[in-house]
C-alpha cells in the first residue's frame, strides 16, 4: 500500500478520535483539552514543513472548539489538499 493511503487511513482514524468528544457528554469537553495539543503534534509530524505547522495550529484551535469548529475533519481535509489538490506524490 502506498504511503499516501496509509496517511489517509491514519487521518480518518485521528479525525474519528477527535469526534469522540461528541459521544461522551462533559467528559468529551475535558478530552478536547488533552486531544488538541496531541492532534496538533500528530498532524505536524504527518504532513511536515510549512503545511504541517500551519495545519497544526488550525488543528489545535479546531479541537479546542474555538469558533465552533470542533466538527471539522482536519486530518482528512489536509490529506485531500496535499494529495488531491496539490497532488504531492
Amino acid at each position: 500500500m502506498p504511503k499516501k493511503y496509509k496517511v489517509l487511513l491514519l487521518s480518518i482514524l485521528f479525525d474519528g478520535v477527535g469526534m469522540l468528544s461528541f459521544a461522551i457528554p462533559f467528559i468529551g469537553e475535558f478530552s478536547d483539552v488533552v486531544w488538541a495539543p496531541l492532534s496538533a503534534f500528530l498532524i505536524y509530524k504527518m504532513y511536515g514543513g510549512i503545511l504541517g505547522k500551519g495545519v497544526g495550529i488550525i488543528s489545535f484551535v479546531e479541537e479546542m472548539g474555538i469558533f465552533g469548529t470542533d466538527f471539522m475533519p482536519t486530518f482528512t481535509l489536509t490529506w485531500i489538499y496535499k494529495y488531491l489538490i496539490k497532488k504531492d506524490k
